[in-house]
């Protein structure tokens, strides 16, 4: 398994992907990977990785080259996490929500030499071809043959010479947010998975469900997390709470991870009232802080959440919101549990750092940005040097993100610096949708804010102003920005308005605009 290479006793470079190899000999025959009736053991599982590999050989994919897939939670899309760095190549997972226009932006940027694509999105094929000429394209399943080549493919799985080589590009927005591609290395996404599979107690015995989408962070690493601990991988390839409930109560679900709007969903399907999990479930949750009221009901229904903290740039988790032993049985555990926490145990103490560039004091009032570095964070965004500048400084990494410290060390977020919108877990670029807008011919300005929601923790409000002698309505704005961008992102409600609030040096004043958000969607969403 893997070639032998003369090198130190003492030294192997570290890659995520070795933890697939080592579980094929270790866990050979015990279940690691479900999609719908295929099952695959770990045997099973490494043989597909590399015969995968064999197939990107096939179609001259080169050391170093990009190779993107597209695809839902399922084996193929896993499997790909392994055969492209066996191949010796980088994986780029597109957010299969994003549209055509916008995957092909991605796919110019990164240089992509071959797109995967699972054969539940076979339809979009043929566009996707017509908008990427010089991508050569690969539809398979999680159980057939990838181009006629699978079941023929030579078995390849090169050894990594450098662990600080580039293993992914995660993206961070789409075609008008200037797309980011996210370096991840070999042994960044080594020492987060170890991190994560750490924090949330995955063994053997694990069963992880797919709730949270392995394009995004690469599943926080969680793709190579569970491998690395023996776990089975449950794949889920859409959020169908009923099915969820299904595979919590016959499979023998222990883990998931999810955005809070995603728990909201799984405890208002009806089988919740059909009694609690028959098995403590782990849930990791990240993106929104989840409520007091989510917490209290999650564990009513048999589930142990730990809140999370990260970005795309910090591999996903970059912080935990740390059990303390003399919590239990506290009345304020929901208070304490919607921190952000430390840093994770491979992650350097997190600093939240005021205007004149001093630590903040520890008085969970003085607010600073947060600061972030260690062995699980970006080295940069890729041939972007001038926006990798403009957020790593002085050796630490400016999240954007605006919090306080309390008086025990617990980071806690305050605001974004950054505009933007984290709706049910999705990061929304407000200057993405306002260049939608404004590419409306009756559009003059418009600023775009969060809302608080119950449901999606954010949602994205448009404030508009038409030229003069120019209308438009709140319909047509939203039907015209879902042409632009992907239909998620667009706003939720769109508010005419005369003129906008400003400064004296004309800049629109979203703080003003927030307010007015909060107001205006409780009307809205009643």
């Amino acid at each position: 398994m893997g070639e032998h290479r003369e090198q130190s006793v003492a030294y192997e470079p570290l890659t995520p992907t070795a933890f697939l190899q080592r579980s094929a000999r270790v866990w050979a025959h015990r279940p690691a990977v479900v999609d719908g009736d295929m099952v695959w053991t770990y045997a099973d599982f490494y043989d597909a990785a590399q015969r995968l590999a064999g197939v990107l050989i096939a179609h001259d994919v080169a050391p170093g080259d990009r190779v993107a897939v597209l695809g839902p939670n399922r084996a193929l899309l896993l499997s790909a996490h392994y055969a492209i760095p066996y191949a010796s190549a980088v994986l780029v997972a597109l957010n299969h929500r994003l549209n055509e226009d916008e995957i092909a932006a991605i796919l110019r940027h990164s240089g992509a030499t071959v797109l995967l694509v699972d054969s539940d999105f076979a339809d979009r094929v043929p566009m996707i071809a017509a908008n990427n000429p010089n991508v050569t394209l690969l539809l398979g399943g999680p159980t057939g043959t990838l181009d006629g080549l699978w079941q023929d493919a030579t078995w390849h799985c090169a050894p990594v010479e450098d662990e600080n080589a580039l293993l992914a590009l995660n993206y961070t927005s789409g075609t008008t947010g200037a797309p980011k591609g996210v370096m991840y290395t070999h042994r960044g996404a080594y020492l987060q998975s170890v991190a994560m599979a750490y924090h949330t107690g995955l063994d053997t015995r694990s069963v992880m469900l797919w709730t949270l989408p392995m394009f995004h962070c690469n599943g926080w690493c969680f793709t190579w997390a569970a491998t690395a601990a023996g776990a089975t991988h449950l794949c889920l390839a859409t959020i169908d709470t009923a099915e969820i409930w299904r595979q919590i109560r016959t499979a023998g679900v222990t883990h998931l991870n999810g955005a809070p709007t995603v728990l909201t969903m799984i405890l208002n399907d009806p089988d919740a009232a059909n009694g609690p999990a028959p098995q403590t479930v782990r849930v990791a949750s990240g993106g929104a802080p989840p409520s007091p009221t989510l917490l209290k009901e999650l564990t009513q229904r048999g589930f142990a959440i730990t809140h999370l903290y990260g970005l795309t740039e910090t591999y996903g988790p970059a912080a935990i919101c740390e059990w303390q032993p003399d919590w239990d049985g506290a009345d304020d555990i929901a208070v304490k549990v919607s921190r952000q926490g430390f840093g994770n145990v491979v992650s350097e103490n997190l600093r939240v750092i005021g205007a004149d560039g001093a630590d903040v004091p520890w008085d969970a009032t003085s607010i600073g940005e947060v600061a972030i570095r260690g062995n699980n964070v970006m080295t940069g965004y890729f041939n972007d040097p001038q926006r990798t500048a403009e957020v790593v400084r002085g050796g630490w990494f400016f999240s954007g993100d605006l919090g306080v410290i309390h008086p025990d060390g617990y980071i806690e977020l305050r605001d974004r610096a950054k505009d933007v919108i984290i709706s049910g877990g999705e990061n929304i670029t407000s200057v993405e949708v306002e260049q939608a807008i404004l590419s409306h011919p009756a559009v003059l300005e418009c600023a775009v804010v969060a809302a608080p929601d119950n449901y999606w923790g954010e949602v994205p409000i448009a404030y508009v102003t038409c030229r003069s002698g120019q209308t438009v309505t709140a319909d047509d704005v939203v039907a015209h920005v879902r042409v632009q961008i992907a239909r998620y992102k667009a706003p939720r409600a769109v508010v005419m308005r005369d003129e906008l609030p400003k400064t004296s040096t004309g800049k629109i004043q979203k703080h003003v605009l927030r307010v007015d958000a909060a107001a205006d969607w409780a009307v809205m969403s009643r």
